[in-house]
């Protein structure tokens, strides 16, 4: 009986290449496969708080920023109308924003998180940023001065004529000086605190900031000095975006 022997392909060079690059494709797709799978872990970890719609450390400073702005916006706005024919509700409309931004501004973001946790870490980490909080703590001192005046004044009895330009000259300080003040915090102060802190540091703080909030105001602090601050906007008028928009340049 014969037996027919194998059949074997030619022993060259060129039929081992493509062997070892078929077997180098294939282990290199495997290693691919196996970063992207873990690259995907690792997003969606990261994302984690994104889809449950929590935010990080410095997006709740930044959102809680937005809510003084619109504040200091009300501050600018009564302090023209005050100028002109106050309409009545002017004072009253200042003494709630002063009083919103001595609980949620001054109290709660600035003494509460700002000055005991966010520039101690800036200081302390060095580098351009560590120039700023002293500055940015004298101007808190400074604004709690002006809101202690502004409180007192819209606290009681109506504003003497005579009283309105300084009352208004006072505000207009406010304002100016916090919207320097706040741009500083927002482009320079944070981003060099969360640089500062490792992603674990920056994840604790944003649950100690949540805690700290909680104990302040209760479970919805941000959303009640959102919904003050929408009152007090359309109390003065203030409360429709499109009257704001500017107007055509005239060539």
């Amino acid at each position: 009986m014969s037996v027919t022997p194998l059949h074997r392909p030619p022993n060259n060079p060129r039929n081992r290449r493509d062997l070892l690059a078929g077997i180098s494709n294939i282990s290199a797709g495997l290693v691919l496969s196996g970063c992207s799978n873990a690259s995907r872990l690792s997003s969606s970890g990261r994302n984690d708080k994104a889809r449950s719609g929590e935010f990080t450390a410095v997006e709740d400073l930044m959102r809680e920023h937005g809510v003084l702005r619109r504040a200091l916006f009300v501050y600018s706005e009564a302090a023209a109308k005050l100028r002109g024919k106050p309409a009545n509700g002017v004072l009253d409309a200042i003494h709630k924003t002063a009083k919103l931004f001595r609980t949620f501004g001054e109290d709660y973001h600035e003494m509460k998180l700002e000055e005991a946790y966010i520039f101690p870490a800036v200081k302390k980490a060095g580098g351009k940023a560590a120039s700023y909080p002293d500055i940015l703590v004298a101007q808190h001192h400074r604004g709690r001065e002006i809101t202690d005046y502004v409180l007192a004044v819209t606290g009681g009895a109506k504003l003497k004529a005579y009283d309105v330009e300084p009352f208004a000259s006072a505000l207009e300080s406010l304002v100016r000086m916090y919207r320097a003040h706040a741009a500083r915090e927002d482009t320079i102060v944070f981003p060099a605190w969360k640089q500062a802190l490792t992603a674990k540091q920056l994840d604790e703080m944003g649950e100690q900031f949540e805690e700290i909030e909680h104990q302040q105001f209760g479970e919805d602090g941000f959303e009640n000095a959102v919904r003050q601050i929408s009152k007090i906007e359309g109390e003065l008028g203030l409360a429709d975006l499109a009257q704001f928009t500017a107007p055509p340049v005239k060539m």
